[in-house]
């Protein structure tokens, strides 16, 4: 989801610094797969409503059910994408040249989370539909997501994975990224320093969120490592376009059979994110769709943020079990573009009054 997204080109002389700087080139194919993975995610909240209608039971709503479940399988591959472009954006692309600039990135990213928490947690208390108080899940929001910013969970793994990333790079680069590690150290020792708290206070607290998993840190790398592969280097794409879609029948065979989501770790999402990843890297863009493409691209975090505010006013009013196979398919379309314009109109509004520091 970062902005900070370009590849190196020949290197020229920095006169005022003595350094040899390097200009970056902005890569249309990965605004491109941002556009894609922000669709995706909004697809798949769209059709979880569906299968929410149904309490995730056919025998309630067959039309529903598997529109739904259609839905969400095509969907798996989104998040772990954002990982990938993330671990490409901070270790080739644009790699953070100090601390400073590194930080700025974090707070990019950190104080739209908050907003949009906060903006989630007054809309759902005017609603009358938070099921505790108000307070309590903003004290709680500091350590995780909570309803009904239930989507922006991501960003509690993906601000860490960026950090860790980049302390490394500048380690690496002979930095000393004091406050980085301090910052990363604390997110390590956090669920031990609560737990203990909570034995010996007695009271319940937060389980934090902040951190990641290893499948999320090696979809980071091994996106930074595919997203890097030269022009041409996959020449053979026509077994993926065969793969892909055995992937979603996967993905809707294990979540209709097995259990309801996926886990991101599975194999299928695996398979599909590498699949979705090599046909759209590096794919040609025309010059003409470039300017727009990188404007909506630029928009897609914030779009993102705002999503769940159409997601849960709109479709789910909307949704019903009784709905016939065709029409429930022809609703979700719909739905589904009516909170993608809604989503990215709103985004690209706030981007021209500049609330895009505050809003993403």
């Amino acid at each position: 989801m970062p902005n900070d997204i370009a590849i190196r080109l020949p290197q020229q002389s920095d006169a005022s610094s003595g350094r040899t700087a390097v200009p970056r080139e902005h890569r249309p194919d990965v605004d491109l797969m941002r556009l894609i993975c922000s669709a995706t995610v909004m697809l798949g909240h769209v059709g979880a409503q569906f299968i929410r209608s149904t309490d995730d039971d056919p025998a309630n709503g067959s039309g529903a059910y598997w529109a739904g479940h259609v839905a969400e399988a095509v969907n798996p591959y989104a998040v772990p994408l954002y990982f990938a472009m993330a671990g490409w954006a901070v270790l080739v692309g644009a790699p953070p040249r100090d601390s400073a600039r590194m930080w700025q990135r974090i707070v990019r990213n950190t104080v739209p989370l908050f907003v949009w928490t906060a903006v989630y947690l007054v809309w759902a208390w005017l609603r009358d539909r938070n099921d505790r108080p108000v307070t309590e899940l903003a004290v709680n929001s500091l350590f995780g997501s909570v309803r009904p910013a239930y989507h922006l969970w991501f960003m509690y793994t993906y601000i860490p994975i960026i950090a860790l990333l980049a302390f490394a790079m500048l380690v690496k680069a002979g930095k000393r990224p004091w406050g980085l590690g301090a910052a990363l150290l604390g997110i390590a020792v956090l669920p031990s320093v609560l737990t203990t708290a909570a034995e010996v206070t007695g009271r319940d607290l937060p389980s934090p969120a902040w951190g990641f998993g290893t499948y999320s840190l090696v979809y980071a790398i091994g996106g930074a490592l595919l997203f890097a592969l030269p022009a041409g280097a996959v020449r053979w794409r026509w077994p993926l376009f065969a793969l892909l879609p055995l992937t979603m029948a996967g993905s809707l065979w294990y979540n209709t059979q097995i259990h309801y989501v996926m886990p991101n770790a599975h194999l299928f999402v695996a398979v599909m994110s590498i699949c979705v990843l090599l046909l759209i890297s590096r794919v040609r863009i025309p010059e003409k769709w470039r300017p727009l493409l990188r404007k909506l691209a630029g928009a897609a975090l914030g779009a993102y943020m705002v999503h769940v505010l159409f997601v849960e006013e709109i479709v789910a009013p909307l949704v019903s079990p009784d709905l016939s196979g065709p029409a429930a398919g022809l609703l979700l379309i719909g739905l589904l573009i009516t909170v993608l314009a809604l989503s990215f109109a709103s985004s690209l509004l706030w981007g021209r009054l500049n609330l895009r520091r505050l809003l993403g």
